[in-house]
């Protein structure tokens, strides 16, 4: 990398995270920032927030939360190897992520009926539903 990628060392964190790859464009970035999905040592922060090696973000996308630590910083998106090396993502996180992966398919596959209620099936469940819902 030249030394105007890290000329100052500091980089916006929305540039940041499309360099890293972690959105495809900087307004879906900025869009998760102004939304409090990504958060710097456990604070929001704002679009304009430089963040430098070493700071550690908490990025949520979708199911996934993930916690990385900064390696490097970058104005320009390159290649997925490289932009993969700009970041590490902390052990903790990994696993939390595998566990929340394996819960979400357990739950998938209890939660799925084989077909669609028939006429009996669905008056049992209006029925269950007033049961618990006296609105």
């Amino acid at each position: 990398m030249t030394d105007s990628e890290h000329g100052s060392n500091k980089v916006r964190i929305d540039k940041w995270l499309w360099a890293a790859r972690f959105f495809k464009t900087r307004t879906l970035a900025k869009t998760a920032i102004e939304g409090g999905k990504v958060q710097l040592a456990g604070q929001r922060v704002k679009v304009s927030r430089e963040v430098i090696p070493g700071d550690v973000l908490r990025i949520r996308q979708g199911w996934d939360e993930r916690e990385v630590l900064i390696k490097a910083v970058s104005e320009q998106r390159r290649a997925a190897p490289i932009a993969q090396a700009l970041y590490e993502e902390t052990e903790t996180s990994l696993d939390r992520r595998a566990r929340a992966a394996e819960a979400r398919k357990a739950a998938g596959t209890l939660a799925r009926p084989s077909q669609r209620p028939g006429k009996h099936e669905r008056k049992a469940l209006e029925r269950l539903r007033k049961q618990f819902d006296p609105s």
